[in-house]
């Protein structure tokens, strides 16, 4: 058990996933606010496509940089941690989603150039809330640090 938590306490392995979360981040909300106020898709259905169009930049980077010591190489092991990168991903989405949800539920208006921003603020929340989820299911699930 100590070897698990010594993995999972990586500061660097850590640092960089939370910069690549940065990164999915920055994709997810262009790719959410782009749907929302470009073609006016409900808040939380544009955000299961932004955070979905994260998961696989993540993961890319991911694979390439912070986990790149562990994992078989090829093309089939490499597709299996990208399957389970995107079941172990569904509990954080699962979680954004919710808080998304929750929060527009609010009676809340933040009005800017006639446009509600409280519509895009329950997003970065959504994303902060999820990550640390996201760290460990990803380090012992997907990249299996406890087999390094």
């Amino acid at each position: 058990m100590r070897n698990a938590i010594d993995e999972l306490a990586s500061s660097v392995r850590f640092g960089k996933f939370v910069s690549v979360g940065a990164i999915g981040a920055v994709f997810d909300m262009t790719t959410t606010t782009a749907l929302i106020v470009g073609f006016g898709v409900l808040g939380e259905y544009a955000k299961l496509v932004g955070a979905e169009v994260a998961i696989v930049v993540m993961f890319a980077i991911n694979e390439r940089w912070t986990f790149s010591e562990l994992g078989a190489p090829g093309r089939v092991p490499t597709l299996k941690r990208f399957l389970r990168s995107n079941l172990v991903r569904s509990g954080g989405l699962a979680v954004q989603f919710l808080i998304v949800r929750g929060l527009r539920q609010l009676d809340v208006t933040v009005p800017l150039f006639g446009f509600d921003l409280w519509q895009l603020i329950p997003i970065p929340i959504a994303i902060g809330a999820s990550m640390f989820l996201n760290y460990v299911a990803e380090s012992l699930l997907t990249w299996r640090v406890m087999r390094s």
